[in-house]
């Protein structure tokens, strides 16, 4: 019997974006990213069409992340809802993003992650990973998506 006993983490934001659902949505897939995230790569591993999609699958490698991670497109609303399980030995991370068009040209993007330790390593991520860092970080996600939707161009930050 193992006595291992899991830890997780639910971290809530709601992203303030000027532009309709519809313009918003496609910007929110691994290989568009590319336009508007600074840095940002990914390794597509399976997608019919080259863009997010239901069960595309891909991976990332970043500094900050504990070991690279796999994602799975495991919902996909167009212009709705996108959901991604992020996944490596360490953690299981449930990304879910919820569009609400509010009308006036101007979408709320509620971001929502779910983050369970799978072992020890994974468990001092979950203790570690504040609830400032992860507004911090969803705000930069926020500005930066910001700057692209008004000026078309990538934000220079760093």
């Amino acid at each position: 019997m193992n006595d291992f006993k899991s830890q997780r983490t639910v971290k809530k934001f709601t992203q303030k974006l000027i532009a309709p659902p519809d313009k918003v949505f496609p910007l929110l897939c691994p290989t568009m990213e590319y336009k508007w995230i600074q840095p940002w790569k990914c390794q597509m591993i399976f997608s019919q069409s080259g863009y997010a999609e239901n069960n595309c699958v891909f991976k990332t490698n970043f500094p900050q992340d504990i070991e690279p991670e796999t994602w799975i497109v495991s919902q996909y609303e167009q212009n709705k809802t996108i959901q991604f399980i992020r996944f490596n030995s360490s953690l299981v991370i449930r990304h879910n993003i919820f569009l609400i068009d509010n009308g006036n040209s101007t979408t709320d993007a509620i971001i929502e992650q779910t983050i369970t330790g799978l072992n020890e390593k994974g468990n001092k991520y979950v203790e570690g990973y504040t609830d400032e860092a992860y507004f911090e970080e969803a705000s930069i996600l926020e500005k930066v998506l910001n700057y692209y939707l008004k000026t078309g161009e990538m934000l220079k930050i760093m």
